[in-house]
């Protein structure tokens, strides 16, 4: 039985937290027995790990600057734990595992990676610093898993290691998000649409890396050529920041056509209020919400950024970032098929390519090859190490 203590910042509405939730409750209990410790306690994801009956830890950080009692209760929890890997997922996390390692038993460190091409400049300090602290320390990690081709790349050329790095793509739950739009209607219903109306959603945090600007701008362009398009935005943030896009709106005369839909916990019922998902994202690794959206045969224009393009193929359309203009007329040309029922199907597309499946599978032979090579012991005779 190998022991994993998965570590994240918190179990909030979001990619990374959706895709450790799917990981976590899907790995073969026989074979890994699962602990999940966040940062922080609240996440509205953390029902459904409870409901699954894995073990969830939180150890309460009190905000950025609550580092030692932190960093002491995680220490104490690990050795009661006694995992043989901690795998972290995002920057944060990811640092903290290195710092850590020595003093739990030295157990293996599997880092989730799952951005690339970042603008640092739209961040803050401590954000750029911590890029910075995590290239330096990844020579530190065991195992580095990226969700993207792109990202592997783009990492590698800002001082990670060759070494011990590999790729495994997000997996969708398609039994979790399926066409079903029904479960739509009540939200369309509460955010004042007919059935007249083309709602073009984005969902994501309000982060610089998701690029809500571009997207208001191609819709504000959009307006003006359709009076039956609607658009929606769902995802919290930072209230300044979330204030300096909905000036943005303002100043874009579109503030009565888009919704500010904030953090939503049914995301089935919400991917099938869409006609179309988008992702303006500047910095994407492979998009979950993406990939969820097409599970709900929701067609999809994505820019071209991380492994976005892989991902919807010749399902949906992919336009250059940072480009509403492009992202415009990949919008409208996707309004278009939609009316004249043309569009594809996404969700044959995620269900033979990023299925939950293939993501267990490859994720568990990465997590087994890593024992067996730094124990080297055969797969046959590998143990708990309270065993040997």
């Amino acid at each position: 039985m190998i022991r994993v203590a998965f570590l994240i910042r918190s179990l909030g509405q979001g990619g990374a937290e959706r895709q450790l939730i799917t990981l976590a409750t899907a790995l073969d209990r026989n074979r890994f027995d699962v602990t999940v410790i966040t940062f922080y306690s609240g996440g509205c994801l953390e029902k459904e790990l409870t409901e699954s009956d894995i073990r969830l830890i939180s150890l309460r950080k009190r905000g950025r600057w609550n580092v030692f009692p932190f960093l002491w209760r995680l220490v104490g929890q690990l050795r009661k734990i006694h995992p043989h890997v901690i795998h972290s997922y995002l920057v944060e996390p990811n640092l903290v595992s290195v710092f850590v390692k020595p003093l739990v038993r030295s157990p293996r460190v599997v880092w989730g990676v799952r951005a690339s091409n970042m603008d640092l400049t739209k961040y803050d300090w401590f954000a750029r610093m911590n890029f910075r602290l995590q290239a330096l320390a990844s020579r530190f990690a065991d195992m580095i898993i990226f969700n993207s081709n792109t990202g592997h790349a783009h990492h590698l050329t800002h001082g990670f290691p060759a070494r011990n790095c590999t790729v495994i793509h997000g997996g969708v739950d398609t039994e979790r998000f399926q066409p079903n739009r029904e479960l739509g209607k009540p939200i369309r219903k509460t955010w004042g649409l007919n059935d007249d109306k083309v709602l073009i959603g984005l969902v994501g945090r309000l982060d610089p890396m998701k690029d809500h600007p571009t997207f208001l701008k191609a819709a504000a362009h959009l307006a003006r050529e359709d009076a039956a398009l609607r658009f929606v935005c769902v995802g919290s943030g930072p209230e300044n920041y979330a204030a300096r896009l909905r000036l943005l709106s303002d100043e874009y005369k579109i503030a009565d056509r888009v919704i500010w839909a904030g953090e939503r916990e049914d995301m089935p019922a919400v991917y099938n209020a869409l006609d179309i998902a988008c992702s303006s994202s500047c910095g994407e690794g492979l998009p979950n919400a993406i990939g969820e959206a097409m599970a709900c045969n929701v067609p999809c224009v994505v820019t071209d950024v991380g492994d976005s393009a892989l991902l919807v193929g010749d399902s949906g359309i992919v336009v250059p970032s940072n480009d509403p203009g492009a992202l415009a007329q990949g919008l409208a040309k996707c309004v278009g098929r939609l009316r004249t029922g043309r569009t594809p199907n996404p969700r044959l597309r995620v269900g033979e390519r990023f299925d939950v499946a293939t993501l267990v599978k490859r994720t568990e032979a990465a997590l087994t090859a890593l024992m067996q090579t730094q124990r080297r012991l055969p797969a046959a005779t590998f143990r708990d190490d309270r065993d040997l």
